[in-house]
């Protein structure tokens, strides 16, 4: 069972910071040996949603208002640590993301830009396909939108 907290940049402790920072290095960089910049400025700006197993970090996303992203408000950085995937904690974590986004912003329409690979896990919490396939730091991608 995941607790689940959603925090500003400000609320967060420095340990929950390094924490995130580095599943996302984890799993972004290292796991998909992928080189880019996953510091790149946004999180002060963002939500972000952190979810615990035991006081270790295991999921995360972080969530931005229309504007702030894309147009639409918008949910990113979605990660969960391998070691804790068969526990489908990625479904845990999107829908709290969904309902902060509810919560702290009033709006319905989610945008975020999807790993391919994980086009059925986003149609299974409601997100659509929208545009064409896209390659982003070497990765296939594609816009999906939830209403």
């Amino acid at each position: 069972m995941l607790s689940i907290q959603t925090k500003t940049f400000s609320e967060l402790t420095t340990n929950e910071l390094y924490s995130l920072l580095a599943l996302r290095s984890e799993v972004f960089v290292v796991e998909q040996d992928c080189v880019y910049q996953d510091v790149d400025g946004k999180d002060y700006k963002a939500l972000h949603c952190l979810g615990f197993k035991n006081n270790t970090l295991v999921a995360y996303t972080r969530i931005f208002k229309p504007g702030d992203y894309f147009k639409e408000a918008s949910i990113g950085r979605v990660v969960v640590s391998k070691s804790e995937r068969q526990h489908k904690y990625g479904y845990d974590i999107m829908e709290a993301s969904i309902e902060a986004i509810k919560h702290n912003f009033n709006e319905r329409v989610i945008k975020l830009s999807a790993q391919v690979y994980l086009k059925k896990f986003y149609n299974n919490l409601g997100f659509k396909v929208v545009g064409e396939e896209y390659l982003e730091d070497g990765i296939p991608h594609i816009e999906m939108i939830k209403n």
